[in-house]
This record gives C-alpha cells, structure tokens and sequence, in this order.
C-alpha cells in the first residue's frame, strides 16, 4: 500500500511534524523535543499497522536533518528505544541525498551525508540499494571529501573504497548499515 496520508482525516503526529519542519525552516519556535520524539513513535507505530510502501523515487532528493533522536539499547527487553531527541543548530547545515542508479525490482542507488560548518564541508558518499516492500534502505559510505571555502583539500576513499562498493551489492541486508522508512512526505 502506497501511503496517501492527504485524503484521510489528518494524523495528530502528522500535525506535529509538519508544524515542526515548519517551524524549523521559518525559524519559529518549534515543539519539544518530547512532543517531536512522541510524534516519531506515533508515525512509526501507524506506518506498521498500515503497511505503508514507499517507492524509491519519493526518497530520491537532498533532505535536510533539523532533527535526531539517537538510540539506546535496552537490557532488559533487548530492545532499542528513543533517546530524547535534540534540534539540530542551523549553524551546521546536515543534508542526506539519495540518487537512483537503476530501475529494477532491487533499486541501486548513491547515497551522500554531508555536515557543513561554516566554510569547511565534509562530504561521505556511497552506494545504496532500497527494499522497497520493506522500507529499508541499506547504505555503506565509500568515499570522503573534505572542502575549505568550496576548495576540495581531501577526496580519498575510506576503508576499502571501490572494493567495497562493488562487492556491496552481494552483501546481505543484515550485515549493513540501514534506514528504515515509516513515513515519507514532501517536508
């Protein structure tokens, strides 16, 4: 089921995390972290129940990360819960980009994380390939750029570099890095 959010009545946490986007692009004080977090769960939590899928094509772009939660693993249950969840400060500009490589069942793609502070940028890329019955997208960091004042000064591959980004591909989803998508809107 794709997700149409915009024809049903329209979700509390979906509220929330519109009005916190906004909030944070105009620079209007947005909710609490706690508010945000809760929000986050509540979407998740729907997401599953509804069987949401999103198609690659509506990750494909430059997002901007306004705010994290991090996670902390608990012992007792052996579970992952939300760290409390922090605004991040405009002074560092975070961007996630993804870019589509291919049009098969198994979507290839390239994926970019970069932190800017004032002049100085630090750009990871990498490939990617995106479960689409899943809403996982499993990602692996390949190369690193660093730039002063728009002036490349390091572009080298990490770890094992080309190497690793062709035998990616064949790796199981389990032994990589992943993002799972449970909501996906234009904000």
């Amino acid at each position: 089921m794709t997700a149409d959010l915009t024809s049903t009545i329209t979700p509390d946490f979906l509220k929330i995390l519109s009005q916190t986007a906004a909030a944070y692009r105009q620079g209007n004080k947005p909710p609490t972290a706690e508010v945000v977090v809760n929000a986050l769960l509540q979407a998740e939590k729907f997401g599953k129940q509804q069987r949401l899928n999103y198609p690659f094509s509506s990750l494909i772009g430059k997002w901007r990360l306004c705010f994290a939660t991090g996670t902390k693993k608990v012992r007792q249950r052996g579970g992952i819960v939300l760290g409390k969840g922090f605004y991040v400060p405009k002074l560092a500009k975070i961007y996630i980009s993804f870019n589509a490589t291919t049009e098969d069942a198994l979507v290839r793609g390239e994926i970019a994380n970069q932190v800017q502070l004032g002049s100085i940028l630090l750009k990871l890329t990498g490939p990617a390939q995106y479960l689409g019955k899943k809403n996982l997208l499993a990602f692996d960091f390949t190369q690193m750029q660093i730039s002063v004042f728009n002036r490349v000064m390091y572009n080298q591959p990490i770890r094992s570099g080309k190497v690793q980004s062709e035998d990616f591909y064949n790796q199981p989803i389990a032994k990589l890095p992943f993002f799972a998508f449970f909501l996906v809107t234009g904000q």
